[in-house]
């Protein structure tokens, strides 16, 4: 009797565990995490179903990038949508996904994307310089310097003011390289971070008397609106400054039109207005084109 009793109540066990899982079966699920958010482009050019999105600083600045985009945009039926960042935070974006393609002038932390296995393409379209701009006074006698690692050696030993962008995009990880090709550290009270983009944060050493390590091209294009500043030092290898393109190694949903962004990049006609960018409204034109970069950068 005690044996029947067991195997009743087992049973009944059993078959409420069962309609427990049924119940826990059919109850819809959790709800996923949300995905990360993304926020609004910077600029949109065009308006076709052909969609992508890239991350790049100084080129969309400077209207370089509107000029390119429209172009592709118009030819190709595309939406380009810009999203302003540094290399830095631009390689950060594309890692996440949140960006299709991203146009970097951060050398080794572009190498080290692909050699890691999450980015591809990695392709030369054009360049321009780094060049030491600072008050007209020159404190630290920039303009005399043997080098650029000398020059960076003087402003520190003059304990003149630095500007910094600190944000860990192209020109601030070449400044970091230019530090330690120097054999110094920066930092104290004439070390001013902004953690700011390539304009206002040339404005600020115009404002504070300060040296700052710039783009060709800003410089060109603000020169007028920074009169306490003066090209002090260009030239050499280590001031070029290359830009490349970059894609997810798993393609992302705009992933083809991006591609076809990077091979109008390289074509004919858009490396004919790179290098031809500028010149009509400043006097000089403001990029080199992928020929001549090649010739010079060894990368």
């Amino acid at each position: 009797m005690r044996c029947i009793r067991f195997i009743t109540s087992l049973t009944r066990g059993l078959l409420l565990a069962a309609a427990a899982l049924l119940v826990a079966c059919a109850a819809p699920p959790p709800p996923a995490a949300p995905a990360v958010a993304q926020r609004a482009p910077d600029a949109v050019w065009g308006s076709g179903p052909n969609v992508f999105s890239l991350a790049t600083g100084s080129p969309g600045e400077l209207g370089l990038l509107e000029a390119l985009a429209t172009d592709f945009a118009r030819t190709h039926d595309a939406t380009v949508r810009w999203f302003k960042a540094g290399s830095g935070q631009a390689m950060k974006l594309l890692q996440e996904r949140q960006v299709d393609m991203v146009l970097a002038h951060a050398p080794p932390a572009e190498r080290k994307a692909v050699a890691d296995g999450w980015a591809t393409g990695r392709k030369l379209i054009g360049s321009n310089e780094f060049w030491i701009v600072g008050p007209a006074e020159d404190p630290a006698r920039l303009a005399t310097a043997a080098d650029v690692a000398e020059a960076f050696r003087r402003i520190q030993d003059a304990g003149a003011r630095f500007v910094s962008r600190g944000d860990n995009s192209g020109t601030h990880q070449k400044e970091m390289e230019l530090w330690r090709a120097a054999g110094r550290t920066p930092g104290g009270p004439a070390y001013i971070v902004t953690k700011d983009f390539m304009t206002a944060s040339m404005r600020r050493a115009n404002d504070e008397g300060g040296y700052f390590l710039t783009d060709s091209s800003t410089f060109i294009a603000e020169r007028a609106r920074v009169p306490r500043l003066r090209l002090l030092l260009r030239g050499g290898e280590l001031l070029l400054n290359p830009y490349h393109t970059l894609y997810l190694t798993q393609p992302t949903a705009g992933a083809a039109t991006a591609r076809r962004f990077g091979d109008f990049l390289a074509s004919a006609q858009a490396q004919a207005l790179m290098r031809d960018f500028g010149r009509a409204r400043y006097g000089e034109a403001m990029y080199n084109d992928a020929a001549v970069t090649a010739r010079l950068v060894k990368d």
